[in-house]
């Protein structure tokens, strides 16, 4: 009953539903915005919103292949021939590209996927594109794969990296467990939803908001004296006050993931969640699937979620008003934005990935690991041990906190 009473309590302040209605709305505009923005081109020129998205998605009806090796050095070679006609070439002075119905008919459908395969023969940074192949030698085949694994071992030994033995060992066995060929075809929403799950910081910090007053809002009303007194007022009371904060956290944060992704799917569909993640990126040494990718982060963001939670319960038992509670739990969520990684070694760039704001984004294109002795762990594992370390740590100091307040 205390549970429900506190949660109702919450839930029923005119503040929630003032922060908890701007944060749906504001979430709306930033996941629908994706929609209206798209865009997509063809030979008569730009096609914007949902009409570009079902254009993309009707190339891809084509494209629903595995790229097994025999596939690229066919591909390949199409490509070459198109480059052997004089007609079909374009220079701007630096380079030569395919223009005309050559470009439109052949490349363009396709682009993305030739992209892909290029990336492969290309240098680490390296951005030509298709335009790679027109040199590129398949008499003895494309041998794609192994040019992977090549180009993944260059990024591991390359010294600015300053990976370590045991790291690159980690990093190349966990690339070999992906499974190839790998199966290419559309996966329009799950590309937009791994690079976006940074806006769900906004969803975070109105949840923090909403619960920030849970025993600072006791303070500044002087209701405090009297539920310290009560029965039930440092025992019963506190924890339920700590449950049902954590409740409406999991429900509200669940309800904009459910808002956030149910506009992409709506729009771009939920095609590619089997498909693996490298695909996007062939570097990638994770062996998952869009749908495990996304379900792992997920569930790291719900670790954040907790931790976040806890802090902000710990900051409202030990301040006298919520205003002081914010004013440190903004800066804690937001400094991050403005602070860029350098690199993915050295003690700040392995802190600034940690940090909130930072640690919602999944990172799966990076070789970010943390090296304790011999053992070697990844992003995902060090973030979900932190953050459950840091919720366990401060939901007792945040019950202590108010427990032992000397109400005026």
């Amino acid at each position: 009953m205390l549970i429900k009473y506190e949660f109702l309590k919450i839930l029923r302040k005119k503040s929630t539903i003032i922060i908890m209605a701007a944060s749906f709305i504001l979430t709306t505009l930033l996941f629908g915005i994706q929609i209206i923005q798209y865009q997509v081109y063809n030979e008569n020129g730009v096609i914007k919103g949902p009409a570009g998205i079902a254009y993309e998605k009707e190339q891809y009806k084509d494209l629903s292949v595995s790229l097994s090796e025999e596939y690229i050095t066919k591909t390949i070679l199409e490509v070459q021939q198109l480059f052997k006609n004089p007609d079909n070439i374009g220079y701007d002075g630096n380079e030569q590209f395919l223009i005309g119905d050559a470009y439109w008919n052949s490349i363009a459908p396709r682009e993305k996927l030739l992209n892909t395969i290029s990336k492969a023969y290309d240098s680490p940074d390296g951005t030509l594109g298709y335009n790679k192949f027109r040199n590129l030698d398949i008499k003895n085949g494309a041998n794609f794969y192994q040019a992977v694994k090549l180009k993944i071992k260059t990024l591991l030994d390359d010294p600015s990296g300053n990976l370590s033995v045991c790291q690159k060992e980690y990093w190349s066995s966990m690339a070999e467990k992906a499974g190839t060929p790998f199966q290419y075809g559309y996966y329009g929403s799950w590309e937009i939803i791994i690079s976006s799950f940074e806006l769900l910081i906004f969803a975070i910090l109105a949840v923090c908001i909403v619960i920030a007053p849970v025993f600072s809002g006791e303070y500044q009303a002087g209701t405090d004296s009297i539920i310290l007194s009560g029965k039930y007022g440092k025992t019963k009371l506190v924890t339920a006050k700590i449950i049902s904060s954590f409740l409406f956290g999991i429900i509200a944060f669940t309800l904009h993931v459910v808002l956030a992704y149910g506009i992409i799917f709506a729009a771009f569909g939920t095609d590619g969640w089997a498909l693996p993640v490298q695909i996007a990126n062939i570097t990638i040494p994770y062996p998952f699937t869009f749908l495990q990718a996304a379900l792992i982060n997920i569930g790291v963001i719900y670790l954040i979620l907790f931790a976040m939670v806890s802090f902000t319960l710990l900051l409202s038992s030990k301040m006298k008003t919520t205003y002081l509670v914010l004013a440190v739990l903004v800066p804690v969520l937001f400094i991050p934005v403005f602070l860029t990684p350098n690199g993915t070694t050295g003690v700040y760039n392995l802190v600034l990935f940690l940090l909130p704001y930072r640690a919602v984004m999944p990172e799966i294109g990076k070789y970010i690991s943390y090296q304790f002795g011999n053992f070697v762990f990844n992003i995902f594992s060090v973030r979900a041990v932190l953050y459950v370390a840091l919720t366990l740590i401060m939901i007792p100091f945040a019950k202590l906190g108010f427990k032992k307040h000397q109400a005026v």
